[in-house]
């Protein structure tokens, strides 16, 4: 069975750009479109970019590292010599990049969408980003239970790891074994920390390492509740779809109920190369719903061609925060988490992000 990286239509990579629409429309449109409320966001890589967290793909489409080489789930699982030498590499380019993920901050679009979370506007948000800058901007006014009800990380979350037979450990736990079996390699982090040259990292925490290095001395740490039920296994991945992975079932429902439960979709900083974002976009559009569709994005998608599909060329860090105060009106005002949200957020674009 041949896997490979989603791409986009040959015919729209590369496509001459579309002149960006005029902020002051752009901003007046999307608030027309939010105003009414029960709004479904479905956002992806585009929208952390102002936080510094490098896209997959630039403003033509194309992806932005063209030698990129991810490895596939398939791969990352195979009980062989050979998967072992994947979780290798995987987990010392992960681990090198991880603490910058971590570090990583919510910018002003993702308070924003809090925002308008925290003001009923928004009811549901989707999103393909394993980064969990979305949870981390609503976390100031939800508790953990309001977020997993309101809030569906698709694509799942680079914070945990778990063994092929269930197991789920915190990330930062999986960070100290991996220091502590691998030392040499937790001085060399030290290392690339203190003096500030951190490697080019994927938005999936996975970092480019020079060719010349080998994975041959890394131990991938084993699974210590595997061990207590009398086995052993490294076989251990993030809690994030890999290339080759399926949705769960439940999440695969979970996404089409939403957008089935909302009155109308908002997308932004998407591509919609991969099926299980797609596939909500054409949910919303079925003749049974006929869901309206507003697109922000940068750049070709997979839905420009789509009937129903209204897109505004426009960064959402430019309109975002205006267009709250133009939905929220007088509130912006008198509401101290609106006021606070709508002034917070870092923006460091990567320096490469096209």
């Amino acid at each position: 069975m041949r896997i490979s990286v989603p791409h986009l239509p040959h015919a729209l990579v590369g496509r001459a750009p579309v002149p960006p629409v005029p902020r002051e429309l752009a901003i007046d449109r999307i608030a027309t479109f939010l105003k009414p409320g029960n709004v479904a966001v479905l956002t992806g890589a585009g929208v952390s970019v102002d936080s510094g967290v490098k896209a997959y793909r630039g403003k033509d489409g194309r992806y932005m590292n063209p030698d990129y080489r991810p490895i596939f789930y398939q791969q990352l699982v195979e009980d062989s010599e050979r998967g072992h030498s994947f979780r290798q590499r995987y987990w010392l380019r992960s681990y090198i990049g991880f603490p910058r993920v971590h570090l990583t901050q919510p910018n002003p679009t993702h308070y924003a969408l809090a925002a308008l979370q925290h003001a009923s506007v928004i009811t549901q948000l989707i999103t393909q980003n394993v980064d969990g800058l979305h949870s981390r901007a609503i976390s100031r006014v939800w508790d953990e239970a309001q977020i997993r009800q309101r809030l569906l990380e698709l694509h799942g979350t680079i914070f945990k790891v778990q063994c092929m037979y269930g197991h789920v450990y915190d990330r930062g736990t999986f960070q100290t074994w991996f220091s502590e079996v691998n030392p040499h390699w937790h001085a060399y982090l030290d290392e690339v920390e203190r003096v500030g040259e951190q490697p080019k990292t994927n938005p999936d925490g996975d970092v480019v390492l020079d060719a010349s290095v080998s994975y041959a001395d890394v131990v991938v740490p084993p699974c210590p509740g595997c061990i207590k039920e009398g086995r052993k296994t490294s076989i251990v991945k993030p809690d994030f779809v890999f290339f080759g992975e399926s949705l769960r079932d439940e999440v695969k429902a979970r996404s089409i109920r939403i957008v089935e439960e909302a009155d109308r979709l908002f997308l932004l900083g998407t591509t919609l190369a991969t099926y299980s974002a797609f596939r909500c976009v054409s949910q919303a559009l079925v003749y049974q719903l006929r869901k309206p569709v507003l697109f922000l994005n940068v750049g070709p998608t997979r839905a420009d061609d789509l009937p129903g599909v209204e897109k505004l060329e426009v960064p959402a860090g430019d309109v975002m925060r205006d267009v709250v105060r133009r939905v929220v009106g007088t509130r912006a005002n008198y509401d101290p988490i609106l006021r606070e949200m709508l002034l917070s957020g870092v923006v460091k674009r990567p320096a490469d992000s096209g």
